[in-house]
């Protein structure tokens, strides 16, 4: 069972989609987002979460009081299920604007011209090491002054591999899953 873990939404049960994703565990989403409210990151930040799947991390993050959230997936029933969990937040939060996003992470990259403060980065395990990086790359244009980007990948897979634009600030490993934080050059 995938839940808002805290904020005005906190304990709303999610659904997730049947197939085709892999939601982050409440064990890791709890540590991660104690990481980012610790760090101020949230309040009134403008989110966004790339292959969003159920939108739980973007969602999560407008329970916490970010400003807005913009959840990107291509799936169609995946996109379908995070809509009905975005209204389900939308309720707890109102004034919150949640938009879900059905097309891919690259069309959306190169049509948005909003800027972000806090991005989730969690693709598919199988997404080859040069496909994220040409994602990063189009995501560095989209990124606020001081913006953090949350890159979720199997441990095994190894530290993404970042366009000169961005660097890896810290990371943390959870059982077979890595986080890695990466942030602007000043």
């Amino acid at each position: 069972m995938t839940r808002i873990i805290s904020g005005l939404a906190g304990s709303l049960v999610l659904t997730v989609p049947d197939a085709g994703t892999r939601p982050t565990s409440d064990r890791v989403r709890e540590s991660l987002f104690g990481a980012l409210d610790a760090a101020g990151l949230i309040d009134n930040a403008v989110v966004l979460d790339l292959y969003a799947g159920s939108g739980a991390l973007g969602l999560e993050s407008v329970s916490r009081g970010a400003a807005s959230a913009d959840l990107v997936e291509k799936s169609a029933r995946a996109a379908a299920v995070a809509g009905r969990n975005a209204r389900a937040v939308g309720t707890a939060v109102p004034g919150a604007p949640i938009r879900v996003h059905r097309m891919s992470v690259e069309a959306f990259l190169r049509t948005s011209t909003t800027l972000f403060d806090l991005v989730f980065v969690d693709p598919p395990y199988d997404l080859a090491d040069g496909e994220l990086h040409g994602i990063l790359e189009l995501l560095a244009a989209r990124l606020a002054p001081d913006a953090v980007v949350i890159v979720e990948r199997a441990a095994r897979s190894g530290a993404p591999t970042l366009p000169a634009t961005l660097t890896r600030t810290r990371e943390k490993t959870y059982g077979d899953t890595t986080l890695w934080w990466v942030g602007a050059h000043a």
